[in-house]
Parts: C-alpha cells; structure tokens; sequence
C-alpha cells in the first residue's frame, strides 16, 4: 500500500530536520500537529537540494543536482517517487496547490552555487536571496494559510522578508565557510578579505528591516502556525544580536552560534509569552 510508503516518506523528511537543524526542528515541533509534517517535508527537500551544492565534494555536484531536479520533475508529474524526500514533498506541494514557480526558483538559486562564486550586484543578490529563502517562506506560507488565498497575499510580504532575514543570518554566521571553504561571497559591495564594522553594521541594518517586516506579519499568522514561527524569530534574532556584538574580525574567523542553554530559555519564553498572548 502507497500509505506505508507516504508514512516511511514523512519519518525520513522528520529525521532530514532533526539531524541537519535542531534549532529548526524545535521551531517545528512547535506547530500545530496539523501541519507540522508539512513543514518538515518541505525542510526535506530544501535542506538536500542545498545538500549537494554545499557539502558532496568528492562527487560530481552538477550531475547529481541534474538528477535530483530530474526527479523532482517526475515526482511533481508522476505524484510518487521512490526518493521519499521527494515523495513527501510533493505530498504537500499536491496538497496544498504550491505554485511550480516557487520551487523553480528555489532549484535556480540553488544551481547558481554549482558555479557562481561572487554576487556583485544587488540585483544579483535579491534575486539569490529570493530563490534560496523568500520562495521557501511562501511555500511554508501555503501550509499556514490551508487554501485561503487572501490572506496568502496580506502575508506574503512578511514571509518574504522573514526567510531572507534568516537566510542574510546564516550568510553572516558562515562567513568563515562559505569564503574559505567554498569561495563564495554573498554580499555585494563588500571585500571579505577586509570586512570592518562600518560594512557589518550596514548589513545587520539590512536584516533588522527584514526582521521587523517579518515580525509584521508574525502577529497576522494563523493560530496553528504563529507560534512556531516566533520561535524561530526570536532564535534568529538572537543569533543577530551575537553577531552584532562580535567584532568582525572574529566573525571572519569563527562562527557564531548561540549555546544550547539559552536556546532553551529562548524556546521557554517564546512558549510563555504565546501562552499569554504576547504575541
């Protein structure tokens, strides 16, 4: 029976969340039950597109993005495929009617790191950004809002600007990597090679305009979504406020992170000003 194999599919998307991130998979559990396997199935697909680009060295990354779009392709048609990432994903991408055109984006960022090393411009890093988060914050977003188009669009600014927060976040924190471990550079108009407070304090700046649209849009959330998502805002908040403070020369050469005791006096407040109705 197909049902065996969905349920094999949804534990593997589960597992692929709580190996790779548990500081998301607790922002996750923090969902309504009704739709937090959903979230994690899309985490699933996300996190090993990333996967290949990112961390398969010692394998030929181009072929094996070609063949994991290739079946992607064929999972969006077919409705089933024996990858059970993919099979989970486009559960939900069938389930909730998540446009082909926000996973196209997601796949044509996700290329680019095949090859591109440097953004230069800040169309060329909008349009990055928009691929790699902002698609990825609507397609949570179709979950959240179950159908109702209205308040898809009221929300969709917020989304947006919410994923590029997190994602600007994790370009500040994996500096040292992704410069010296991939060779990539991110932000436009910016020498890390000799990156000061001036250029750190226009990007933190930047991301704290996303965070604050993003936090917008928190407060109109669904019921079942809206504290999930604050906990992840407030994680992400206070990795920013770790890197605000460290000064740029060791946030060339370290990375940052915040420690698992105030992780969970994060998640305890979070729950606490939910339950009474801070947010």
């Amino acid at each position: 029976m197909k049902s065996i194999f969905d349920t094999v599919s949804f534990e593997c998307s589960r597992n692929v969340t709580k190996a790779y991130s548990t500081s998301f998979s607790t922002a996750v559990r923090m969902l309504a039950p009704s739709i937090r396997q959903d979230i994690y199935n899309i985490y699933g697909f996300v996190r090993f597109a990333d996967e290949i680009v990112d961390s398969f060295h010692d394998y030929d990354k181009a072929e094996l993005f070609a063949l994991f779009e290739n079946d992607l392709e064929r999972a969006l048609k077919n409705k089933i495929s024996l990858n059970p990432v993919l099979n989970a994903f486009q559960h939900t991408v069938t389930k909730f009617n998540i446009p082909e055109e926000l996973i196209a984006a997601f796949m044509k960022s996700m290329k680019l790191d095949l090859h591109k090393t440097e953004y230069k411009t800040k169309d060329e890093y909008n349009e990055y950004i928009f691929g790699s988060a902002d698609v990825v914050g609507l397609m949570c977003l179709k979950v959240f809002v179950n159908g109702d188009q209205q308040k898809y669009e009221i929300l969709k600014n917020g989304a947006m600007r919410l994923g590029s927060a997190f994602q600007k976040v994790n370009f500040l924190r994996d500096l040292k990597a992704d410069f010296e471990g991939l060779n990539r550079t991110y932000f436009p108009d910016t020498d890390l090679n000799q990156l000061d407070e001036t250029a750190k304090s226009k990007i933190i700046a930047e991301i704290d305009a996303d965070f604050k649209a993003g936090y917008e849009g928190i407060l109109l959330l669904p019921l079942e979504a809206k504290l999930g998502v604050y906990t992840a805002y407030v994680y992400y908040k206070k990795l920013l406020s770790k890197l605000s403070k460290t000064p740029s020369s060791e946030i060339k050469n370290t990375r940052i992170r915040v420690p698992d005791y105030q992780k969970y006096g994060l998640f305890a407040k979070c729950y606490f000003n939910y339950k009474l109705k801070f947010i």
